[in-house]
């Protein structure tokens, strides 16, 4: 048995990972946490690349992220759903890997995948909780699922960002891995073209707009179901003036 995860990324296709969570990852394994990515499809049915080339270049970003562990559900591209079959092969994943925090993509996103893989992240984190549910592995359940909520154009305020001012150079390197996928582009999946300006300097400017919310250069926001709580008022944090 591998030692636990403290936060697992589980996303639809190779570099969904990095464009939505990539600084918070970098973030984590930088203190010290076990973070991992769970690819639940090889992104055959991309435009851009190969299963190989996606591969390739999935493990030169896992390690640019500092990830200990990085996998494929090999669930279909273009057909990802939250079934039963796929909710076995994810639980028993999630029992392997034993994270602590699930991050998945929003729940309203503009590819379908997206969508499947928000809902397919929540009920195998639940599911692999219970004792006789027919996945691989003892029973685990996570403590906490939590959405990315990066490029999303639903009013949706975060629960909460985080910093990644520090972190911004590198999850742009993480996401210049994929070269099949963003040389030459000025947009791709939820991340809109602005113009001509490529996707990687779109990209940037959008972490500016949700650093500005906590009064830093750059920021990832996240949103939970479940209310946060403070300790006290005193310790609240990010100025109102």
């Amino acid at each position: 048995m591998i030692e636990p995860l403290d936060v697992l990324a589980v996303m639809a296709h190779p570099d969904d990972a990095e464009i939505f969570c990539g600084g918070a990852l970098i973030k984590s394994a930088q203190a010290g946490e076990r973070t991992g990515v769970l690819d639940l499809t090889a992104g055959e049915a991309g435009s851009r690349g190969t299963i190989g080339s996606r591969a390739r270049e999935a493990v030169a970003a896992a390690e640019v992220l500092g990830l200990a562990e990085r996998r494929c559900a090999g669930l279909k591209d273009a057909d990802l759903r939250n079934d039963r079959q796929s909710r076995i092969v994810v639980a028993g994943l999630i029992r392997a890997l034993r994270p602590r925090v699930v991050v998945t993509h929003w729940t309203g996103g503009r590819h379908p995948d997206h969508r499947a893989a928000a809902s397919l992240a929540r009920d195998a984190s639940f599911l692999a909780g219970l004792r006789n549910f027919p996945a691989e592995g003892s029973p685990h359940r996570p403590e906490k699922v939590v959405y990315a909520l990066a490029f999303t154009e639903e009013p949706i305020k975060p629960t909460f960002v985080v910093d990644i001012t520090s972190q911004m150079d590198r999850k742009i390197e993480a996401l210049s891995a994929y070269g099949t996928q963003f040389r030459g582009k000025s947009g791709i999946g939820e991340v809109f073209p602005a113009g001509d300006r490529p996707v990687l300097e779109q990209i940037r400017a959008a972490h500016a707009t949700y650093g500005s919310l906590i009064r830093r250069a750059y920021a990832e926001p996240y949103w939970t179901e479940e209310t946060a709580a403070a300790r006290t008022l005193g310790r609240l944090t990010v100025p109102t003036f």
